[in-house]
């Protein structure tokens, strides 16, 4: 088949999983053209052949994070925001113009790709373009109709998008089953008339445990710069203050650097393998509450400490916390006190973080995903 994959550029999970699912559908010796901007587009081209830029879609952020009421005046009104590239303030697009650019960025190749299916990770726009054209799409997601914290204002938005959700092919979720960690994410899939199409595969990792030491602690930064940069102020001063050695990870693309503050050794960038052995070798690991990271986390038998930025990430740390595994920490001093008690409680996490990753080895979400898009009629 000639397969278009497109996915959001908001942090690095769902870049991650259409790098996973483009290998494995490569294998299978299928064609395939990817659609994507921002730090994705950079991954995917050093990953394959038949990339294409489009214009990325950004929340409204500065250094303390994404602002909600901002990111909702910015869906028609430009706003002037700091930009660390040119160190110095730029206006930015309202995101319905960085909408409209997008898809006329991937509709001008339509004709040319000639998709036989359209698959979309967290990418709505692609769904939209698969129902112009009439063409079988597939979209993968771990965020419906978000319950936890989800800010009302984009409310009118969210459920806009769910018209191209209803009307997809399949929906895959990335996800367990029963214990899903996304599940305050999804919403009443029933309610909504969309269960028929949705189908929990598991996790896209391998998570086959490779034994590792507890040396260290460790805080795998990711997402846009300003989420970025609001974690590392709460991390670093706590981290480099204690006794036991940690390990940051800043999660800038580009960036070679490493430095060492303290008891704390902090890389710009890691390369994945290198993140692995990181995270197999720690003994407590600290993150924003991303799905992919989540995954990661149970797969190496980790107790956690999440420090959400997102209304996504903090529907999934709530229920990593609601299932004994991790502590859901919004500020410097919560941080120190989570660290003290999942120390004096170490084993108690431990068990209940190894039973959840027993589960969750149990399914093959890559595996499932390919079964799922080479069974869809064209």
């Amino acid at each position: 088949m000639r397969l278009f994959l497109s996915c959001s550029e908001l942090g690095f999970g769902h870049v991650s999983r259409i790098i996973r699912l483009g290998k494995r559908l490569v294998k299978k010796g299928h064609k395939l053209f990817f659609f994507s901007g921002g730090n994705a587009y950079k991954l995917l081209k050093r990953e394959f052949e038949n990339v294409y830029p489009c214009t990325p879609i950004v929340w409204y952020e500065n250094s303390y994070g994404v602002i909600s009421s901002a990111s909702v005046l910015n869906i028609l009104f430009p706003l002037p925001q700091y930009s660390y590239k040119i160190s110095g303030l730029k206006l930015k697009d309202p995101s319905s113009l960085e909408t409209v650019r997008r898809y006329y960025d991937m509709r001008k190749h339509m004709r040319k790709v000639r998709p036989d299916l359209i698959i979309g990770d967290g990418d709505i726009l692609a769904l939209r373009l698969a129902r112009r054209w009439r063409i079988p799409s597939v979209y993968i997601t771990n965020v419906i109709r978000p319950s936890f914290r989800f800010p009302t204002l984009l409310t009118p938005g969210e459920r806009f998008t769910e018209i191209y959700v209803k009307k997809c092919t399949k929906i895959i979720v990335p996800d367990n089953p029963t214990y899903t960690i996304c599940e305050y994410n999804l919403g009443n899939i029933d309610k909504m008339g969309i269960k028929d199409k949705v189908e929990f595969v598991g996790s896209f990792f391998d998570m086959t445990l490779h034994k590792g030491l507890e040396k260290h602690i460790f805080a795998p930064i990711s997402g846009p710069w300003g989420t970025r940069a609001k974690l590392a102020r709460i991390l670093i001063p706590i981290l480099s203050s204690l006794a036991t050695p940690s390990i940051v990870s800043l999660g800038n693309l580009n960036s070679k650097s490493a430095t060492k503050l303290g008891n704390c050794q902090i890389y710009g960038w890691l390369a994945r393998k290198q993140r692995n052995q990181f995270m197999e070798n720690a003994k407590i690991i600290i993150f924003s509450g991303s799905h992919g990271t989540c995954f990661e986390v149970l797969k190496h038998r980790k107790p956690s400490i999440c420090i959400p930025t997102q209304p996504e990430q903090m529907g999934n740390t709530r229920k990593m916390q609601d299932l004994k595994c991790s502590i859901y920490v919004a500020n410097p001093k919560q941080l120190k006190s989570a660290i003290i008690e999942i120390e004096e409680n170490k084993e108690a996490y431990k068990r209940n973080v190894e039973k959840l990753s027993e589960y969750s080895s149990k399914f093959n979400g890559l595996q499932r995903a390919v079964a799922i898009i080479e069974g869809v009629k064209i």
